[in-house]
C-alpha cells in the first residue's frame, strides 16, 4: 500500500450553460486529475453508496436502514435519469390546480449562487415539522422531479432534497398560494479510472473506495461509498476526501487524499505500479502446467500475499520482489520472482 501526493485540475462549473459537477492517488506511481467536464456527459452506473448527513444544522439525514428520521438520495442517479448531453434551461413545472385552502410549493436546487437549476438526479422529500409518537417526522410527499409542484395543506414542513450523497434540509411554512424554495446544493463529484502505465485498466479488475475527510487524521471510518467501478460518479458534498484503490485482490493498493470543490466534476486517473502474473508448476520450461497445484506468495520476509489453489492462476501483484511456494502431490517446489511494473507475465516453478 503506497501514499502519494493528488493532483487535481478544476474548471468553472457553468462555462456555456454546461453543468460541471472526486481523488486521485499513486502507489509507488502518480495519480492525476484528468480534468473538469460536464457533469452531464457520462453516464455513471448505480453504486453501492451509503447516505451522507446534511450540513445544515436543523436535522441530519442518515441511511433509512438505521431507522434515523430522514433519508438522502442513497445510490448514484439512475441511468435512465441522467442527463448526457448539457442541461437544457429547466422549464418551470405545471403548476397544477390548487383547491382552495391548500398552498402550492415550487421547490429547485442549484450547485450554488447565481448557478442554473438542477436538471434531474434529484430526490425531494417533505416531512411534517413535528415528530410523531414513535419520535420520527413522517413522510408527506416525494418526487423525483427536477422542479416539482407540490399542493399541501398550509402549515410547517421539513423539506428535504438529495442528489447522489449531498443533501441539504431546511424548515418551509406555507401560507398563501404559492410559496417557492430555491435550495443550494454544494456539492462535486469525481469520476475514477485506473492505470498501469499508460494502460488502461479494465473495468471490474479495479475498484475504489471513498472516505470522509483525510488519510491521516486518526479514528477508523467507514467509506461512504465502497466497490466504486470505473467510469462510476459519485456526487458528494464538498469537502477533503481520500481514496482507497485496489487492483485486483492482493498487494496493488493506492490511497491519497483529495478536495472536492462545489460544482465540480473532477476526473481522477490511479496509477498502480503492478502486473498481472500466472503461476505455473512444471515439469520442464514450456511444459504443461501441473493440476490441483496449491499456491503462496510471499514476500522476501515471509509475509503471505496471496494463497490460491489451480494449474495457472492469475494474481496482479504490485511491484517488487517474491517468492511464490507450490504444493502438490506432497511435495513443495519454491523459486523467486520480480514483478516489474507493466510487465505481465508468467512464473514457472520447477517441480524438481
Amino acid at each position: 500500500m503506497s501514499n502519494a501526493p493528488a493532483f487535481a485540475a478544476c474548471g468553472p462549473l457553468w462555462p456555456a450553460l454546461a453543468i460541471i459537477l472526486p481523488l486521485l492517488a499513486s502507489q509507488p506511481a502518480s495519480a492525476q486529475a484528468a480534468g473538469q467536464n460536464s457533469l452531464f456527459s457520462a453516464a455513471p452506473t448505480t453504486g453501492l453508496i451509503a447516505p451522507a448527513p446534511a450540513t445544515t444544522g436543523l436535522i441530519a439525514p442518515a441511511p433509512v436502514t438505521r431507522g434515523e428520521p430522514f433519508g438522502s438520495g442513497g445510490v448514484l442517479v439512475p441511468q435512465s435519469e441522467w442527463p448526457l448531453t448539457a442541461p437544457r434551461a429547466t422549464a418551470p413545472s405545471a403548476v397544477p390546480m390548487v383547491p382552495a385552502g391548500q398552498v402550492a410549493l415550487t421547490l429547485s436546487a442549484r450547485f450554488g449562487k447565481g448557478a442554473p437549476l438542477i436538471d434531474g438526479g434529484l430526490t425531494w422529500r417533505v416531512y411534517s415539522a413535528k415528530r410523531d409518537n414513535t419520535g420520527t417526522f413522517r413522510l408527506i410527499k416525494e418526487d423525483k422531479s427536477p422542479a416539482p409542484t407540490l399542493v399541501l395543506p398550509p402549515g410547517a414542513y421539513i423539506v428535504h432534497v438529495g442528489f447522489g450523497l449531498a443533501t441539504a434540509v431546511r424548515p418551509v411554512n406555507l401560507s398563501g398560494s404559492t410559496v417557492h424554495a430555491d435550495f443550494d446544493l454544494p456539492a462535486g463529484a469525481l469520476r475514477l479510472e485506473g492505470r498501469v502505465g499508460d494502460v488502461r485498466i479494465p473495468p471490474g479488475q479495479v475498484s475504489f473506495d471513498v472516505y470522509k475527510g483525510s488519510q491521516f487524521e486518526p479514528g477508523d471510518r467507514r467509506p461512504i461509498a465502497e466497490r466504486v467501478m470505473t467510469g462510476n460518479v459519485v456526487v458528494v458534498p464538498e469537502g477533503t476526501y481520500y481514496i482507497v484503490s485496489n487492483y485486483g485482490d492482493a498487494n496493488s493498493v493506492v490511497r491519497s487524499d483529495i478536495r472536492v470543490q462545489a460544482g465540480k466534476l473532477t476526473d481522477i486517473t490511479v496509477t498502480h505500479r503492478a502486473a498481472a502474473i500466472t503461476l505455473k508448476l512444471v515439469s520442464e520450461k514450456g511444459g504443461e502446467a501441473l493440476a490441483s497445484t496449491a499456491w503462496s506468495v510471499l514476500t522476501p520476509g515471509g509475509d503471505v500475499i496471496k494463497e490460491s489453489i489451480g494449474a495457472f492462476p492469475r494474481v496482479i501483484l504490485a511491484e517488487g520482489e517474491y517468492r511464490a511456494i507450490a504444493r502438490n502431490e506432497g511435495k513443495v517446489f519454491e523459486r523467486e520472482f520480480k514483478v516489474v511494473t507493466g510487465v505481465d507475465g508468467d512464473v514457472e516453478v520447477l517441480a524438481q
